[in-house]
């Protein structure tokens, strides 16, 4: 199956930001709000690329946290 193309431009920048409950460490993901959906990435590899979740699949991934479904 091909990954479908971001979207978002490539040479948008976006506004990352970390979870109040992260710590301060690098140990955890960034999230940033593009149009229609999140962008997500790891803290510890910024420039390793991101993943892009339209905005029902995040709202879902986002109940399923809080709702225990992940062992985080």
């Amino acid at each position: 199956m091909p990954i479908p193309a971001s979207p978002e431009p490539a040479n948008v920048c976006l506004s990352w930001r970390k979870s109040s409950y992260s710590g301060g460490g690098n140990n955890c993901v960034e999230v940033a709000e593009i149009a229609g959906g999140c962008a997500v990435r790891d803290s510890k590899n910024p420039d390793g690329g991101h993943l892009t979740l339209g905005a029902d699949l995040w709202r879902a991934f986002i109940g399923d946290i809080k709702r225990g479904r992940y062992s985080l």
